[in-house]
């Protein structure tokens, strides 16, 4: 009687810290009132930049036909598909590092990528290069370069394409980042790998040959991607991550407006096969080819990376034995931001990379 009272108060208590928890972060998601469903877009101009696409243009095929085709190319030699020449323009001013991305865009302020530097006085060749979350305004994850930097760790701040001092001025959000123009999204998301490993080309030349990542959400995503195709990056902390990146669009509450406007356009199984390339679940072999530490975090009440598809990458880096290390955190994906969540997270962070760099 006793261990029934008890299993019945416990499933009691859960129950209400999920309900807790779910209406937070509804709360917190709904306080950003400027999302806008754009109109859906194959967005094949997008592509022309592509190695595949330079390769074997559009020839009367239909743009799923074409771009799934681009994706299919891309996906068998990648190294090709997030290759570019070292940028030779790094300028750093007082603590901003400033360069041209090895990526054009039609966006003149989205064509020169930016990152904060926080040296550390006894930097012992050890540097972490940060990727923000989507949407992330330029003071964010500030603090934890900050504390990064206390502890001995270099640290830069990369902001991703089309955010902050990136963002053309027509956006109040970084729309063009992830959004219903899918070959869009793709192209933002190649520029985003090459001008990490721009950075990592940056930090070598300062000496720096130990180097990890620490990637949020999107630039999790990221994070994944150019730590696969990229040998120096040896430590990698992955907070809030997803094996696909179609379905973490589709199920999310923070993406409902991108499904909004891609739902009766294109089916999921579609739109998977659109962002095949840019899908962990198709460098899960590639990122196994190094030897890497890693760190996957994932929250219990997860609503924008449903924790069903964090599990699932899990278990694809166990069934190829890899070296990683798992925290569960029991909030959700915008309360991780939140207090004390963020310093748990930040405990885990900082100790992990101090630990394996």
């Amino acid at each position: 009687m006793g261990s029934r009272w008890i299993y019945r108060k416990r499933v009691q208590l859960n129950r209400a810290y999920r309900k807790r928890m779910d209406a937070w972060e509804n709360d917190l998601m709904s306080a950003a009132t400027n999302r806008v469903v754009r109109e859906f877009d194959w967005g094949l101009d997008w592509t022309e930049g592509w190695p595949a696409a330079l390769r074997v243009p559009r020839n009367g095929q239909e743009p799923s036909e074409y771009l799934h085709l681009l994706n299919e190319m891309a996906v068998a030699d990648s190294d090709e598909f997030f290759g570019y020449e070292t940028p030779r323009d790094f300028q750093m001013s007082r603590d901003l590092l400033r360069f041209t991305s090895a990526v054009k865009t039609r966006y003149p302020e989205n064509n020169t990528a930016y990152a904060q530097w926080f040296p550390a006085p006894n930097r012992g060749g050890r540097a972490v290069i940060v990727l923000p979350h989507w949407n992330a305004k330029v003071h964010e994850h500030v603090g934890l370069c900050k504390g990064l930097q206390f502890l001995g760790l270099s640290a830069l701040r990369v902001s991703l394409p089309y955010h902050d001092r990136r963002m053309p001025g027509e956006l109040e959000r970084a729309d063009y980042a992830v959004s219903s123009n899918v070959a869009r999204t793709v192209d933002a998301t190649r520029q985003a790998v090459i001008d990490i490993r721009s950075s990592v080309d940056w930090l070598e030349q300062q000496g720096y040959n130990r180097i990890g990542l620490v990637g949020t959400s999107l630039g999790s995503a990221y994070a994944f991607l150019a730590s696969a195709h990229d040998e120096r990056i040896r430590t990698n902390v992955f907070n809030m991550f997803s094996l696909y990146f179609a379905d973490a669009v589709w199920t999310g509450l923070t993406t409902k407006h991108i499904r909004d406007a891609i739902e009766g356009e294109i089916p999921l199984d579609g739109l998977r096969a659109a962002w095949k390339a840019i899908s962990p679940l198709s460098f899960m072999d590639r990122y196994a080819r190094f030897e890497k530490k890693s760190q996957f975090i994932y929250s219990t009440y997860d609503t924008t990376f449903l924790p069903k598809y964090s599990k699932m990458m899990l278990e694809e880096i166990r069934l190829r034995e890899l070296d990683h290390d798992v925290v569960v955190m029991p909030c959700g994906h915008y309360t991780m931001g939140k207090s004390p969540f963020r310093y748990v997270a930040g405990y885990h962070i900082a100790s992990f990379l101090l630990k394996n760099m």
